[in-house]
């Protein structure tokens, strides 16, 4: 058997504590007159934010998904029943309680109080009210995901006493 006895003077912890080393730093102006960095390699050779042409078509694809996104949540009118489609989840049923913008998110978005508690909020988020409903009944989807309806409410049978 061989024991192995750790000589290199090092100290328990020594390497965990990061506050005490030294950062390289630099300005974004001398960062951009190297040669040698990432963002010399991607103006070079005109990829992402320094592809002109791919930010502009970028730029309209964003632009034309926000108008449609408006025109569907425009078409979603506050108070109606709606079933809320998202792959991979069940469907889930409830009233649209509101239809905009958000500060949370940039788009358009529907806010929702589903018929049970399948949601994540009360209708505030970030600290800002969009609607009122009770805990865990509140949602927001993209307009996409909502389909407007005569939907009944669904009876989960969370109620009924055994």
């Amino acid at each position: 058997m061989r024991i192995v006895i750790d000589q290199s003077g090092a100290q328990l912890g020594e390497y965990e504590d990061v506050s005490r080393v030294e950062k390289f730093e630099i300005s974004d102006t001398e960062y951009g007159k190297r040669t040698d960095s990432a963002r010399s390699f991607l103006k070079r050779n005109r990829l992402g934010q320094f592809n002109e042409e791919e930010m502009v078509k970028k730029e309209a694809e964003q632009k034309l998904r926000q108008t449609e996104e408006k025109t569907l949540a425009e078409a979603i009118p506050v108070g109606s029943r709606c079933e809320v489609r998202v792959v991979g989840q069940p469907n889930k049923r409830g009233t649209v309680m509101y239809a905009g913008v958000t500060e949370f998110k940039p788009g358009y978005w529907i806010g929702i109080k589903y018929d049970e508690p399948l949601g994540k909020h009360d209708g505030s988020v970030g600290g800002k009210r969009y609607f009122e409903c009770p805990l865990k009944y509140g949602a927001f989807v993209k307009p996409q995901q909502v389909t407007v309806g005569d939907f009944p409410e669904e009876d989960y049978g969370l109620d009924d006493e055994m």
